[in-house]
């Protein structure tokens, strides 16, 4: 198997692994209503979700855990990660937004800290940085 097939795969399974944390998110008051569908439709579009993992993914009996890392480094990798996929289209929708903050306070961001990390993020994604300037940006 050639090594770009490894990075696709890996690639597909943490972009299914951030869609399940926000179905679960959505899901956590006990039913997926109207507006958070479209919300996470719109987010298995961007993360190149099949049809037959956003089925898997939404059948109720289906609940997948957030990972919350111990290390703000990880923390703020996921996060890091998970923009530079929303943000793939250089587009993030208002109501996505809160999405992003409920995935940010999951991933073991104080509720303040997640909101103050979300605005920046969407400052300094409008232009390409890499994660070690992120970190650093992050960290101030």
């Amino acid at each position: 198997m050639p090594i770009i097939d490894l990075y696709k795969n890996s690639e597909s399974r943490r972009n299914l692994a951030h869609f399940a944390a926000m179905a679960s998110l959505a899901a956590v008051d006990g039913e997926i209503n109207p507006q958070e569908r479209k919300i996470l439709d719109r987010f298995a579009e961007k993360l190149d979700i099949t049809p037959a993992e956003y089925k898997e993914v939404m059948k109720k009996e289906n609940k997948y855990p957030i990972e919350g890392s111990l290390g703000m480094e990880e923390r703020l990798e996921r996060l890091y990660d998970f923009f530079r996929i929303i943000f793939a289209d250089n587009d993030i929708e208002g109501d996505q937004m809160g999405m992003v903050e409920k995935y940010a306070v999951a991933l073991g961001f104080p509720p303040g800290k997640a909101n103050e990390l979300v605005q920046k993020s969407m400052k300094i994604f409008k232009g390409q940085i890499p994660f070690e300037d992120y970190m650093y940006l992050m960290e101030k």
